[in-house]
Order: structure tokens, then sequence, then C-alpha cells
């Protein structure tokens, strides 16, 4: 038998993938006048998803898409979509976005609903504020972000969706943010920047396999939604840009982050759930969230953050196998008087820190509120946070735990962590202020208001998992 060597491989692979590709040039289904047929799209190509078993296709330019980079392709992706909506009941629908660059303002989806990239294919946001429609604030923010008021209509958007996947072959999603960095730091804009993709109030949602980069804000917001997958993603963007997060779940139950390569100019993942009493009222929290297998470069925030928006509460979090690198810090919990509810049953694992300003992070004086009317007496109550099998190098400082005066964060729990420090380390590794907890087995030595259990006594995890999306 011949053995095949690596380049011999390849090519094979590549003569194999583009058989594929045309194969699903040749299924395409006829709409407004397009050649049709009901497909099986499993017998064009195969990917992994909620439901791959899209009943028809179609490709952008059945519908007039023109992949120059220049010309706008924003009605040819709504024509697209809102042709395909018909067939929701009938098999699904999935819309195929081929080799090209492809301008565009922003569209909504549709249920049981695929949108595929090419690995070729990017998606280019429209530098053209006209074609990005102005909608009200989350009612769980009060506001936008950015601006009193409404907000700009994120890219990719979908709401009250059942079964939509946004996934391709690491095609790519460019979000051009530069123009929008520039007109947010010289105040220029009178609404809140989009998001690259933000899917709300939805059901079985998945987002994977695809570049995302240079997000005008926030790159993906999953938001009151509920099993929601989001994984293999790489998402870039300068580390200087202004509120680039990366993935932000927002008051969402059974989400799953996973596999994801993210450098951001904010937090590589922050978990949300509104802000004060916006969110207080609106009352839904985060919960159910499994991250593992990230991996994070940022120089200014968190690898993980929990709030500063989580008025709605934040509880079961279990993050594992979490890369940092050049971070500002490992885990932040952001919180602050007016905001309440809670942020409690967080369990971290299996951290890999390399060059960071410090690794743990508490901070109830997290001040930033959307007015004036916030309850001062809504106390944030912070409890039962672990930590365990940590690992860093070329550390600034070990810990920064400051909680509420009078309302000290409890049950903190740090095991097995050994921390490297930086040739100048801060006099002070570990600054404890209003917090109650234990530790064991880690280096250097804590606070004395994390009292040392001993090298036995690890901080838990739970084997139990959660009834999240299987794909």
């Amino acid at each position: 038998m011949e053995m095949w060597t690596t380049p011999r491989r390849n090519q094979v692979l590549q003569v194999l993938d583009t058989i594929v590709l045309l194969g699903i040039v040749l299924v395409l289904i006829k709409i407004n006048g397009v050649e049709s047929r009901k497909v099986r799209v499993l017998d064009a190509f195969d990917y992994s998803a909620i439901d791959c078993s899209r009943k028809y296709s179609a490709s952008l330019t059945d519908f007039g898409g023109v992949g120059d980079g220049v010309t706008s392709n924003t009605k040819a992706f709504q024509a697209a979509v809102d042709n395909l909506s018909q067939y929701a009941s009938d098999g699904g629908s999935l819309l195929f976005v081929p080799p090209g660059k492809w301008l565009t303002g922003s569209f909504n989806l549709t249920s049981h609903f695929t949108l595929y990239l090419h690995k070729d294919a990017s998606l280019l946001g429209s530098q053209d504020e006209s074609e990005w429609a102005i909608i009200d604030p989350l009612p769980s923010y009060g506001r936008g972000r950015d601006a009193d008021g409404g907000r700009y209509i994120s890219l990719i958007f979908g709401t009250n969706l059942t079964d939509v996947v946004i996934t391709g072959d690491n095609g790519t999603i460019d979000g051009q943010g530069v123009t929008w960095w520039d007109k947010f730091h010289k105040g220029k804009l009178k609404y809140t920047r989009p998001y690259l993709i933000e899917i709300m109030y939805s059901n079985e949602v998945q987002i994977s396999n695809l570049t995302l980069m240079n997000s005008p804000s926030w790159n993906v917001h999953p938001v009151y939604s509920s099993n929601v997958v989001v994984q293999r993603l790489t998402i870039l963007a300068p580390v200087t840009s202004p509120n680039t997060d990366g993935i932000n779940p927002d008051s969402c139950t059974n989400t799953r982050i996973e596999d994801c390569y993210i450098v951001s100019g904010d937090d590589c993942v922050a978990v949300k759930s509104g802000w004060d009493e916006y969110g207080i009222k609106f009352g839904m929290p985060t919960k159910q969230l499994v991250i593992r297998r990230l991996t994070c470069i940022s120089p200014f925030s968190a690898v993980i953050a929990l709030g500063s928006e989580m008025s709605g509460g934040i509880e079961d979090v279990r993050a594992e196998d979490i890369t940092g690198i050049n971070s500002e810090s490992a885990v932040r919990i952001k919180t602050a008087v007016g905001r309440g509810n809670y942020v409690k049953d967080i369990y971290v694992r299996g951290m890999t820190m390399k060059t960071m300003k410090m690794v743990f992070w508490m901070a109830g004086n997290y001040g930033s509120h959307p007015d004036n009317n916030y309850d001062p007496n809504a106390i944030p109550v912070i409890q039962n946070i672990n930590f365990r099998d940590v690992v860093a190098e070329n550390v600034t400082m070990a810990a920064r735990l400051e909680g509420i005066p009078g309302h000290p964060f409890t049950g903190i729990c740090i095991s097995n962590a050994t921390i490297g420090l930086t040739k100048k380390p801060k006099k002070i590794q570990w600054n404890c202020t209003e917090i109650a907890g234990v530790s064991s087995n880690v280096t250097p030595q804590p606070c004395n208001l994390l009292t040392d259990q001993g090298p036995e006594n690890a901080c838990k995890f739970p084997d139990d998992s959660f009834p999240s999306v299987e794909i």
C-alpha cells in the first residue's frame, strides 16, 4: 500500500474540499426564479450543529449577492433569510455564503436556520450607519452602554428564535470597527455601538467554527436565551480597542463556551445579567454556564469576568482548562452597591497563567451605574467562590480581594495554586478586605482572611453536568 506523505495527503484533502464545494452548488434550491429542488444538506458537506439536516438550502448569490467588498449585500442577505424562513416548519433551511468579500449592514435571522460561511468568505460590516437600524435598549439595562437611549442593531441579529446555527469552515466576520472606535473615543456617537452577533429570547443557539474580528463593540452576545453553544471561535481585536469583549452570556441558562481563542481589548468572557434597578426588575439570572479550553490574551482586562452588570444574578458557573497570556487578571468579580442579587456557586479549576498583573481579583466598588436611580440598599451577595489547580508565572500581584464594607464576600476557597512572581512584584501580594474563606496549598502564602486548611483540603468542583445542548 502506498504511504502518503503529509504534502500529498494535504493535496488530496484540498481536492476533496473542492469536490464538496461543487456538490453544494449543485444541490442549491430554486428561490425567486433560481433552479430549485429539495435537498439534504448532509449530502453536500459535513458540519457539526444542533441540527444538520436542513431540507432546503440556497446561496447568497441566488439573491443578487456580490462578493467584491464594495457592493452592499444588506438587501441580499435579508431577502435570502426572509425567503428561507418559509421553510422553518418544513425541514429548515441553510444559507451558504461562498468565497468573496461580502459587505453588509445588519440583517436578521430566522428559526430552524443555518448561516454557513465558506472558509474564504468574509462578511464585512458596512461603514454606512444608515445600514444599521436603531433598536431599543435592553430592558435589563435601561439604556445603551455608550449613550442614553437606543443602540445600533448588531451585524447578525435574531430574536425569539428556535434552532439557529451560525457556523462555517472558519469563515470570517469582520466588523471593520476602526471607524466606530474612533467615533466612540471622540464622543461622536448618539447611540451605542453595534455588536457582531446578538441573539435574544431564543432557544437552541449555536455559534461555531468562525473567525470574528474588529467588532465595533462586543463580539458575541447571547441574551435572554437558553441552550446556547459557542465553540471553536477565533476572536481578534486590537488590545487597545474599546469594549471589544469576546463572548458575553447575558441572562442565559445552559450555555457552553469551549475551544475558543480570544485576543481582546476588554474581557475575553464576561458573564452578565443586567444593570442595577433594571436588571433587578427584569430578574433573569445567568446560570448553568460551562467555560472550558479557553485561551485569552487581554492586557487590560480579565480572562473571565463576572459582572459588573450582574443584577439579575449569576450562579452555577464552571470553568476549567483556562489559559491566560499577558492579561490583567485571570478571574475577576466586579460588582457594587446598587447591583443587588448575587454571584454564587462559581467553580474554577485548571488555570494556566503567564504574565499577569494579578491572578484573583474581586471588587465590590465597581461604581458605574446607568443613572442615579439605583437602590443604595441593593447589596450584592458574593458567596461560594472556588478556585483550584492554578499555575501562574511572571505575576505582579497574587490577589486583590475587596468586598463591600459591612457585607463581606464569603465562602471563598483557593487551593493547589502556585503563583510565580515577576522580577519586580508588589510588596503586598494579597490585599484582602471584607472577605472570608479558606485556602490550601497556596504559594505565596495567602492573607489571614483565607484560613489555611492544610494541604489535603482541596476546593470543590462538582461532578454532575448541566443539561446543555449536545451537538
